[in-house]
């Protein structure tokens, strides 16, 4: 009896019991939705030559004009304006000025604001003035410094001859010393000229 026991035991702890019920896995934790956060983006560099660079005050430096003509950078010239600046004995004082235009956005933009279409480089006094028509001026071809160059009835500036003559200023190209009657040009470097004519 004992024997038969044991063998009911052992078939017992064989498998020959109630069947284990299968277990079902746990479910998962719920997780919450996290939004993801955007990285951070670069500051984006200038590429070079995306901005319009100044304009130098003059091609090729030199010439007693320095600094650049920086934004907003003049249109070319579109016209000189030259005017009796004053009169002393036998020579008349001619004063030039480069004119740009028609840019009414352009001359509002630098400071006149009476509508004109028409207008210098730069306001009469700004630190850039020089530079920019110099840059857009260019050089005199006979004294190669920047600013116009002048003739009197075609002729170059050579001093007093008897005849309608003209002299550079010494300070100022802008600037001539004309003499006897005639017409008196001043001309940019790419050819845009203005006159007066004195009797």
């Amino acid at each position: 009896m004992a024997l038969a026991l044991a063998i009911a035991l052992a078939c017992a702890a064989c498998g020959g019991g109630e069947p284990e019920k299968p277990t079902q896995p746990a479910p998962l934790p719920e997780i919450a939705f996290v939004p993801t956060v955007p990285a951070p983006q670069p500051t984006p560099t200038p590429v070079p030559g995306s901005e319009p660079d100044p304009v130098p005050a003059i091609p090729g430096g030199g010439g007693g004009t320095s600094g650049t003509c920086g934004q907003p950078v003049p249109p070319p010239i579109s016209r000189m304006n030259v005017k009796l600046h004053g009169q002393s004995g036998d020579r008349s004082l001619l004063d030039s000025t480069p004119i740009v235009g028609p840019d009414a956005a352009y001359c509002k933009q630098i400071g006149f604001t009476d509508g004109r279409a028409f207008c210098p480089v730069r306001v009469e006094g700004h630190p850039e003035r020089q530079a920019c028509e110099a840059a857009r001026v260019g050089r005199a071809s006979d004294s190669g410094r920047p600013g116009p160059t002048w003739s009197a009835n075609g002729k170059r500036c050579n001093g007093p001859d008897g005849g309608a003559s003209c002299l550079n200023h010494p300070d100022n190209q802008y600037l001539v010393f004309a003499y006897g009657s005639g017409t008196f040009r001043a001309c940019t470097q790419s050819g845009v000229c203005g006159e007066v004519v004195l009797q």
